[in-house]
């Protein structure tokens, strides 16, 4: 894959194969196919992983992308996940990634990358076209709680991105109540009104 030109799409209905064909039998971490943050704990826990898988296909089916789809050429090898900070109920709850102030914010709370795909940029890419595609929906922060800590982690404990990363990708940290988990921020650009949605 070195080299490789990636391209990115909103995950809509019509790409939902190339989703769990990425996120594989396991649902990629755990079975949590992607509804961590959106979820409580004893939701998260209830649900178990094929509630989980149908949790997010209703979100898909619903018409708000939740994430972004990274591909080479036409198969999906990349996944971040985006939206507005509210949609996501473990943000609500946690004192750690509690609300920095009253603006509104859009939040990346995870990624999802092909063993294949991984060590090629891939993370600096997606978190890129995130902050493309939140400007173009009307965003004027996008915010989000890698992981700084400073020993090498497994990729499975991965999934909130590292803070070096966010840092090749323009973001700035605005706030810290855990050593190895900073809040960083990054200022985007809205579309002009009637712009075309990515």
């Amino acid at each position: 894959m070195r080299g490789t030109k990636w391209s990115f799409a909103p995950l809509t209905p019509d790409r939902w194969g190339d989703f769990t064909a990425l996120f594989g039998a396991k649902g990629a971490c755990a079975g949590c196919w992607c509804t961590w943050p959106r979820l409580t704990a004893a939701e998260f826990r209830e649900r178990g992983a094929t509630g989980r898988r149908a949790t997010i296909q209703r979100v898909v089916k619903a018409g708000a992308p939740p994430g972004l789809l990274a591909y080479a050429g036409d198969r999906a090898v990349g996944w971040v996940a985006l939206a507005p900070r509210h949609i996501y109920r473990r943000l609500v709850t946690s004192r750690v990634l509690a609300p920095v102030d009253e603006k509104a914010v859009w939040s990346v709370p995870c990624f999802f990358v092909a063993r294949e795909a991984r060590g090629r940029g891939l993370t600096v890419a997606l978190l890129k076209a995130a902050c493309a595609w939140a400007a173009a929906n009307g965003a004027r922060i996008v915010e989000g709680y890698p992981n700084d800590a400073h020993q090498r982690m497994a990729p499975a404990f991965a999934w909130f991105g590292l803070a070096s990363a966010y840092r090749a990708a323009g973001f700035r940290e605005v706030a810290r109540r855990s050593p190895t988990r900073p809040i960083m921020r990054r200022a985007v650009r809205p579309a002009r009104v009637g712009a075309t949605r990515g």
